[in-house]
């Protein structure tokens, strides 16, 4: 059970970097939510920022960490896959939200001439590299495979061509990656969305302030689907 911290003065929402930043922002102007200018300078290092909204502040962070952050409390609020929220299944995080965004699915992929790739029955022990851990051995577990997952956090479509796996356990949207590295999608884990997620404490003690800002977000992702 996580142990919450106490909550702040403010609000804070947590984004992740990256590729879903550039999908959030148009949801976070139809919330009416302005972040400082220094959130869109790419030469500013800063990783909190204030917003038109004197309660309300941003953090930006790798969206691995926006889970951990809102689960211990440290954000009341965030944006992340659900990849992420599967792998680390946090109790105090709730997903109460599909953002529609960010749409894209977590897959094996193989060595497009690999002979094992036809014959999964074979498989007993295998290794895969990964930052997804907990959901790699899940869903092999399933098919009764042990897998013994080689975390890395980048360059996984690599690691087969170099002979540190047959097998990679990562996103995919449209596959182009793989194909530039002579891989294949041989099988999909899950499909992929971004949810905005809640701390739970936070949604009873700041009651009011966290259904405030479900509103807003709800009602950016209605007017987005009605036009």
């Amino acid at each position: 059970m996580l142990k919450n911290k106490p909550m702040a003065k403010k609000l804070i929402l947590a984004l992740p970097k990256g590729r879903i930043l550039d999908q959030v922002e148009p949801i976070l102007t139809r919330c009416d939510i302005i972040p400082d200018p220094g959130f869109n300078d790419e030469y500013n290092r800063g990783l909190r920022f204030t917003t038109n909204h004197p309660n309300l502040d941003i953090i930006r962070v790798r969206a691995f960490d926006v889970a951990t952050f809102v689960a211990f409390g440290a954000a009341q609020i965030g944006i992340v896959g659900s990849d992420v929220i599967e792998e680390f299944q946090y109790d105090e995080l709730c997903a109460p939200l599909d953002l529609k965004i960010g749409k894209c699915r977590l897959s094996v992929a193989m060595l497009k001439d690999d002979p094992e790739r036809t014959a999964p029955k074979s498989w007993s022990h295998i290794n895969v590299a990964t930052k997804y851990p907990h959901l790699t051995r899940q869903y092999y577990a399933t098919k009764g495979i042990q897998a013994e997952c080689i975390k890395l956090n980048g360059a996984m479509e690599i690691a087969p061509s170099l002979g540190l796996c047959r097998r990679i356990v990562d996103l995919v949207e449209s596959g182009k990656t793989l194909q530039a590295n002579n891989l294949e999608e041989i099988e999909t884990i899950m499909d992929v969305s971004t949810y905005l997620v809640i701390n739970r404490t936070a949604s009873k003690v700041l009651q009011k302030d966290i259904q405030f800002w479900m509103k807003r977000f709800e009602a950016a992702i209605l007017s987005t689907s009605l036009r």
